[in-house]
């Protein structure tokens, strides 16, 4: 099932987040357009399920390029395409290791909800709100990781401190990276992307790509779903690892 690549997706309606009266919300939503991300983590959200799987079952990775087939036609994706579908930016750190010790250290700060720098060996309940989510964004839409999404990581850290921090990341050569592995057998990464796969399939004209089917909207970041988000830590008066 396709289902199972997107079963802990997250995608962002960034029209409707940048519309909340949550000024903080607001403003780590904008820190995200501004990282460069909106075109991949809001493009349409829409799914091409019998053609993922295709594309999952007889993808592989040569010279650098993701070759599938899909309905019997071949699909090549390279970094290029990838970073022209999504506008993603091809300057700055292109690993997240580069990511500078003092970038951290600051990141640590901003994001702490007791003012005290965050422990990296911790859980997201340090994090002011904002940041919880992000932290989510980021386990779920970037890196795709399966796992606790309430313990820190130092991966996951790094990709949200280029975001606080607003440092200059190469996200073609991040994102391409990640999609890489996940097409890698006995490759640990988690499968994902299910949207940008999709719209990226929908480029190449021959292709038959079946049904279309629209993203669960419980997954996608709305005013709605932020509000529930929050009231479900507030609630709870503690983090859960799976909502929506």
């Amino acid at each position: 099932m396709a289902s199972s690549f997107y079963s802990n997706a997250q995608h962002v309606d960034f029209d409707s987040v940048l519309s909340m009266d949550d000024h903080e919300m607001v403003s780590m939503f904008e820190a995200l357009m501004a990282s460069g991300l909106r075109g991949f983590l809001g493009c349409p959200a829409v799914v091409y399920e019998d053609a993922l799987v295709d594309f999952f079952e007889n993808s592989s990775v040569r010279n650098g390029v993701i070759i599938s087939t899909v309905g019997g036609q071949l699909v090549e994706i390279s970094e290029e395409l990838f970073a022209e579908s999504f506008e993603l930016s091809v300057d700055g750190l292109g690993d997240m290791s580069e990511m500078t010790k003092d970038a951290i250290f600051d990141a640590r700060s901003i994001v702490s909800l007791s003012g005290e720098p965050i422990s990296l060996s911790g859980r997201k309940n340090q994090m002011k709100m904002p940041f919880r989510l992000l932290c989510d964004i980021v386990a779920k839409a970037i890196s795709v990781k399966a796992g606790s999404f309430n313990a820190i990581t130092v991966e996951k850290f790094s990709l949200m401190t280029a975001v606080v921090c607003g440092v200059k990341m190469n996200w073609a050569k991040v994102l391409f990276s990640i999609l890489k592995k996940m097409v890698t057998p006995g490759s640990k990464q988690a499968k994902g992307f299910a949207i940008q796969i999709s719209q990226l399939l929908a480029t190449f004209p021959t292709l038959e790509l079946g049904e279309s089917s629209e993203f669960p909207a419980s997954k996608i970041l709305t005013k709605k779903t932020v509000h529930r988000f929050v009231s479900v830590i507030n609630r709870d008066g503690a983090e859960r690892g799976h909502w929506g």
